[in-house]
């Protein structure tokens, strides 16, 4: 088992879990604050959601 504050690391040297929420935000990918990466996860989504809807759209209208 392991203790507590240790981190178990996969293969790749991703982690496996974190015990604070200090850990999370050191294991970042890209270098980017929790700020920067909640934005790009939005800015992503809403992309890839208005494509769905366009790609829905035009198959409805071509029927």
């Amino acid at each position: 088992m392991f203790r507590m504050g240790v981190i178990a690391l996969l293969p790749l040297g991703m982690p496996l879990g974190l015990s604070t929420a200090g850990e999370a935000s050191e294991a970042l990918p890209f270098g980017l604050s929790m700020g920067e990466l909640q934005t790009w996860t939005l800015v992503y989504l809403g992309l890839s959601s208005l494509a769905f809807v366009v790609v829905w759209v035009l198959g409805y209208l071509r029927r």
